[in-house]
């Protein structure tokens, strides 16, 4: 039973540990111009910028974790916090969001003005990738 016990500890550590390593990647649609720097992108997922449209992820997970507490310096709360205040105001909406990272890929790779963000592991060949978050 100990080993068992073990066995499990081990598995699950190295599953965060894998996970804790994924580099998140920043996509664009392979025919956009756009170079970008990470306030820049702060700036469209915010809704400060219309420079380009953002695709967000619906569910919280590591890649959007990783994402936001990169790019804005926000966790769940604050986000959840700031989109409140744009929406009660009227001076915001959230960004259109989808299920995953396929949805994201596809959405940026139909719309030559979309940006997102995907767990870098996920990347395919219908988007150019403008730079990663470690």
């Amino acid at each position: 039973m100990k080993q068992l016990i073990r066995t499990v500890l081990v598995v699950g550590s190295l599953g965060v540990l894998c996970s804790a390593r994924a580099e998140v990647a920043v996509i664009a649609n392979p025919a956009a111009n756009a170079s970008l720097s990470q306030a820049d992108v702060a700036n469209i997922f915010l809704g400060k910028s219309k420079a380009l449209k953002g695709i967000d992820q619906k569910d919280w997970n590591p890649t959007k974790e990783k994402f936001y507490a990169a790019v804005a310096n926000k966790s769940e709360a604050q986000l959840k916090s700031y989109w409140s205040g744009l929406v009660f105001t009227g001076k915001g909406q959230p960004l259109p969001s989808v299920a995953d990272d396929a949805e994201v890929i596809a959405k940026v790779a139909s719309d030559a003005d979309a940006i997102g963000y995907v767990d870098k592991a996920k990347v395919t060949d219908q988007v150019k990738v403008l730079f990663t978050l470690p």
